[in-house]
């Protein structure tokens, strides 16, 4: 079972190549904001829970995030593999999803890092902002908040992974296909080792 965990900056680029691996490699897409949409869509017990918090403005806690994910592994268990987007954001996160896929017998394959200069993330979303229709993207200030809060709590998270060999990091400048293939060589190195 491949799965990935794909992490980078708001305006690195990962919506655009998680699509792409998805395709590729026939995966499953976790996104935890989907994951929370849907639930709350739904009316779970999860959901109404995450709701009742988010409606207060508060952080849905990690243990209502990793019950989410639980559901969709069991519902998925035939899957060729998941990936993760925007989820783990913290290190008790990684922890706690480790444990979890070892109740299905498997693990975090690898972590792609994109890696992209502030600068040159902070042109992107605005340049997206132009478009997207998303406040936060149109908004330089709050542009930079985004890009400093991410490099201030979850770099360790990447530290987590590279810790246990897990860790790619992948230049997020370029081509948007040439910036795929990479990802894929290296995903199919460490699949062929693990192998």
């Amino acid at each position: 079972m491949l799965n990935l965990v794909l992490f980078g900056p708001p305006g690195a680029g990962k919506g655009t190549q998680s699509e792409k691996l998805i395709r590729r490699y026939d995966l499953v897409h976790l996104s935890t904001g989907d994951l929370l949409r849907s639930q709350i869509a739904a009316g779970t017990e999860l959901g109404l829970r995450a709701k009742q918090l988010m409606d207060q403005g508060l952080l849905v806690p990690d243990e209502v995030v990793i019950g989410m994910i639980d559901c969709k592994l069991r519902e998925n268990q035939q899957a060729a593999g998941f990936i993760f987007d925007g989820f783990p954001r913290t290190v008790p996160q990684s922890e706690a999803l480790d444990s979890l896929l070892v109740e299905y017998n498997t693990q975090i394959t690898t972590m792609v890092a994109l890696v992209v200069e502030d600068e040159e993330l902070i042109r992107r979303l605005l340049k997206r902002g132009e478009t997207s229709g998303r406040p936060d993207d149109q908004d330089e200030v709050t542009a930079r908040r985004r890009v400093s809060v991410y490099n201030r709590e979850t770099i360790p998270v990447a530290d987590y992974y590279n810790q246990q060999g897990k860790y790619i990091a992948i230049g997020g400048i370029g081509e948007i296909d040439m910036i795929f293939e990479t990802i894929c060589q290296q995903i199919e190195a460490v699949a062929t080792k693990k192998a």
